[in-house]
């Protein structure tokens, strides 16, 4: 009888573990913060670039929406309600020289507030602006008083809210990708599972023939 090595077979074992251990459920980190979003005629679109630099074009829309959500940008919760710019800007004439931006406000739920307070109503409003200005000093017209903290992170939209400025809350299992179609197998099971089939590989190779 002659041992043949089992390399073979427990580097398939191992890129197993690989795979199970990558399909165990992740923690993320969530946060209470307002998020940037364009509505795009059929719904809204994560905003990449920052307001104080996103300079928005006449007949834009603007989105903010206060929310607890995890730190991912587009995972963000999205403003609640449709948006147009025909209707939110309908009482604002055009002027010469001058854009017209809509915004929407979506000051969240009860759920998102940093206390008991109820969060004010979503609201519209129209900004008339020069050409250059840019999605922050859109919010800054119609929107006041604006809050920042010492880095430049929006903290407060119209004074909403009055305290806080994105706090992370614990960690908290993340939601499975809607894709995922695979069950994830927990980390204990998973190295027991490898463990017995390892031995059992190891075995197999003492016995097969030379």
């Amino acid at each position: 009888m002659t041992l043949r090595p089992a390399g073979p077979v427990l580097g398939i074992l191992l890129a197993g573990a690989l795979v199970l251990v990558a399909a165990a459920p992740a923690s993320a980190a969530a946060y209470r913060y307002w998020s940037f979003w364009r509505w795009t005629g059929s719904g809204w679109a994560y905003q990449q670039q920052g307001p104080a630099v996103f300079v928005p074009g006449d007949g834009a829309v603007d989105g903010w929406r206060f929310a607890l959500s995890p730190d991912g940008g587009q995972q963000a919760a999205r403003p609640g309600a449709s948006a147009e710019f025909a209707a939110i800007c309908a009482g604002t004439a055009p002027r010469d020289g001058y854009k017209r931006v809509a915004v929407l406000l979506d000051f969240g739920t009860t759920a998102d507030a940093l206390s008991t307070i109820q969060p004010p109503a979503a609201r519209t409003a129209c900004a008339q602006l020069r050409p250059g200005a840019t999605s922050a000093e859109a919010l800054a017209a119609v929107a006041p008083p604006l809050r920042y903290d010492a880095n430049g992170l929006l903290c407060a939209i119209a004074g909403y809210p009055a305290a806080g400025c994105g706090e992370a809350l614990a960690a908290t299992p993340a939601a499975p990708a809607a894709r995922r179609t695979t069950p994830t197998v927990p980390l204990a099971a998973t190295l027991t599972l490898l463990t017995a089939l390892a031995a059992a590989a190891g075995h197999l190779a003492r016995r097969r023939p030379g």
